[in-house]
C-alpha cells in the first residue's frame, strides 16, 4: 500500500529540516506509519526559481501514483535580499514574489485538488548576528544584506495570500519575536534554525495540521488491521 506524502518545500530552513533536531524530522517521527514525510528543500533558492522547481516536481501530464497529501511552502529569506548588497541576484520584487507564491498553490492544487497546503512566512533576520557571520566569512561589508524590517514586509505578504486564498497559516516572523532573547535561542548565524528555532517550528505545524485533512488522527495508523497488536510491537 502506498502511504500519503506530505512534502515539505521551501529554500535552505526547508533543506536543513532534516538536520539532527530539525523540525522535518520531527514531523516525520510524528507521521510514522501513517505518511511519508519528503524534503524538497532548496538553499538559495528565491521563489522564482522555486517555481520552476515545483513545476518539475509535480508535473501535470505525470502525476504519481503516490497520493499527496499536504504541502508546506516556505520561502522569502531569500527573496528579500536587499538590492545593491551582495545577495541582490536573489531578490524578487515583493508583488512578484505573493505572484510566484500564488501561482505555486494553484498549481498544486491542479495536481492533487485535495491536497492542504499549509503556508510558512519567512522567519525573522538577526542582523546583527548574519553580518558576523559574513564577516568572518571574508565579506568586506559593513551591514547586512538582509534585515529583519524587510523581511517582515515579505512574511506579511504570505499572511494576506494565506488570508486571500482560505488558507493556513504559520507568521513564524511574528510568533518568534514573541519569545524573548529569539535572536541567539532560535538561530545560530542569524538566518539558520538552532535546535531551538527547529522545535519552535515544528510545534507550530503540528497545531496546523490538527486543524487539517493532514490531522495524524485523519490518517490510519498502517498495519493495525492487518496484524494484531503491530502497533505495539518492536
Amino acid at each position: 500500500m502506498l502511504r500519503p506524502q506530505i512534502v515539505l518545500f521551501g529554500d535552505s530552513i526547508t533543506q536543513a529540516s532534516f538536520n539532527v533536531g530539525g523540525w522535518g524530522g520531527a514531523l516525520a517521527n510524528t507521521y510514522g506509519r501513517r505518511a511519508d514525510v519528503l524534503i524538497r528543500g532548496y538553499a538559495g533558492f528565491n521563489t522564482t526559481w522555486g517555481l520552476i522547481m515545483l513545476q518539475q516536481l509535480f508535473p501535470l501530464d505525470d502525476p504519481s501514483p503516490t497520493p499527496l497529501a499536504g504541502i508546506t511552502i516556505c520561502f522569502g529569506a531569500n527573496d528579500a535580499a536587499l538590492v545593491g548588497r551582495f545577495s541582490e541576484t536573489k531578490h524578487v520584487p515583493i508583488d512578484e514574489y505573493k505572484e510566484n507564491l500564488c501561482k505555486m498553490t494553484q498549481h498544486v492544487k491542479q495536481y492533487s485538488p485535495s491536497v492542504q497546503i499549509v503556508m510558512i512566512t519567512p522567519p525573522p533576520i538577526d542582523e546583527a548576528k548574519r553580518l558576523e557571520v559574513l564577516r568572518a566569512g571574508g565579506r568586506k561589508i559593513d551591514v547586512s544584506d538582509r534585515t529583519l524590517e524587510e523581511t517582515g514586509k515579505y512574511a506579511k505578504k504570505v499572511v494576506e495570500l494565506s488570508k486571500e486564498l482560505g488558507l493556513p497559516y504559520i507568521d513564524l516572523w511574528s510568533k518568534m519575536q514573541q519569545v524573548e532573547g529569539w535572536q541567539k535561542k532560535f538561530f545560530y548565524d542569524g538566518v539558520h534554525f538552532t535546535p531551538e528555532g527547529s522545535g519552535f517550528l515544528y510545534k507550530e505545524l503540528a497545531l496546523a495540521f490538527n486543524q487539517t485533512s493532514i490531522s495524524i488522527n485523519n490518517m490510519p495508523l498502517e498495519g493495525v488491521t492487518t496484524f494484531l497488536g503491530s502497533s505495539n510491537s518492536p
